[in-house]
């Protein structure tokens, strides 16, 4: 007898229906430590629940998040309410919570927590410490693994912006025991040796226990002491860790930490075309508008006619020479007349004018005489006539 096969579809719909009918899964109640959280734009969290030995991936739908107390993270220890299922598409369990509250926090985001706070107080978080990105760097330094995406997506995104820039990678391992260790190392050697010009620090997305080795001490230290900026581009646009903190510029992904060190060419050269267009047009412009003001310029009379002015001056200055002598002349001929009045009046009291007509004058001593009685016989006296005087004496 032959066996007809079902479909997956089939089998994994038969799956739900066995799990869906048990009452214990309906209801489970279950603690363990979150990471790989992620919230997604439309509301619902996706993440895994973990304890030492096992995990279990988990959701929790938007219609039930807003009744939350707290913010989810990576580390945090939690116990959930819900009801598992299986996710036909893809015949995977998870459970899907309706519930969640906090039951402590994980040792490694605790870990994470008290390294954050010790560095930021030390003052390696400050912007003032952080160096500018080089806008037209020739080299780009890569720590990453050797193979994987990310070092492929650099060197994707950097060759398509700037085909002329250097991209060379130092290899080094990005989890594990060692990882920390060798990112120190790379840091150090990349100074040392002035290999690039701009530091790409790289990895892919993970959980907390896989970035790990982005959130050590030493390389958090290494990071701060380098000369050579770093741009740090550890998992995904969600996940931070302290390497993110410390560095001169954090990319949410390695895809976009390329986009930031490398400038894009075609950007560049229509920016210089503007640029020049701007100048020319500015230029033109300026050549246009000094040409208008030289031809209104030369349109002025001072320039089409310079004799012009200067005639004009002379006519005024004959006006002004003809005003100052008819007002001479005429202060002249007021002075004149004052005088011939004044001379007049002066004539008619003056005692010459007296002697003319017969009169004499007598002077004793330099004195006039004017009574008789002034003299007496044998007094010498000077007797004044109009044209002359002459001397005498006293007889009678």
């Amino acid at each position: 007898m032959e066996i007809t096969p079902i479909s997956v579809e089939q089998l994994n719909k038969y799956i739900k229906n066995k799990v869906d009918g048990d009452e214990f899964l309906n209801n489970v109640y279950v603690k363990g430590e979150i990471s790989n959280f992620k919230l997604h734009y439309t509301g619902h969290m996706y993440f895994t629940l973990k304890d030492e030995k096992a995990l279990v991936k988990c959701v929790m739908f938007r219609n039930y998040t807003p009744h939350l107390s707290f913010s989810p993270k990576d580390g945090m220890k939690v116990a959930v309410l819900g009801s598992v299922s299986v996710f036909e598409r893809d015949g995977v369990y998870q459970i899907y919570c309706k519930a969640m509250k906090q039951d402590g926090m994980g040792s490694l985001f605790e870990a994470y927590q008290k390294l954050k706070a010790k560095l930021e107080k030390e003052g390696l978080f400050d912007e003032s410490h952080k160096k500018s990105i080089p806008k037209f760097p020739k080299t780009i330094g890569v720590l990453t693994a050797s193979t994987g995406a990310v070092i492929r997506d650099i060197i994707n995104v950097s060759t398509r912006r700037n085909p002329n820039v250097h991209i060379k990678l130092l290899p080094v391992a990005v989890q594990g025991p060692t990882s920390a260790g060798q990112i120190v190392e790379g840091i150090k050697k990349m100074n040392k040796d002035n290999i690039a010009d701009v530091i790409i620090l790289g990895r892919g997305g993970g959980s907390l226990e896989d970035l790990w080795s982005f959130n050590e001490e030493i390389v958090a230290r290494a990071i701060y002491e380098s000369e050579i900026p770093i741009i740090s581009a550890v998992g995904h646009e969600t996940d931070f860790s302290i390497s993110d903190f410390v560095a001169d510029l954090r990319a949410p992904t390695p895809s976009s930490a390329a986009e930031l060190a490398v400038p894009n060419i075609v950007d560049v050269i229509r920016e210089i075309n503007s640029y020049e267009n701007r100048y020319r047009t500015a230029l033109d412009k300026k050549i246009e508008l000094m040409k208008l003001k030289y031809e209104k310029v030369m349109q002025r009379r001072a320039y089409s006619n310079p004799l012009q002015k200067i005639n004009e001056y002379l006519m005024t200055l004959d006006i002004l020479t003809k005003k100052n002598i008819t007002s001479i002349t005429k202060v002249i001929y007021n002075k004149k007349t004052n005088y011939e009045k004044i001379e007049t009046k002066l004539n008619a009291l003056s005692p010459l004018k007296t002697l003319a007509r017969g009169f004499t004058i007598t002077e004793k001593n330099g004195k006039i005489i004017t009574k008789s009685s002034e003299l007496k016989i044998g007094d010498n006296i000077t007797v004044r006539f109009s044209d002359g005087k002459t001397n005498a004496e006293v007889v009678d």
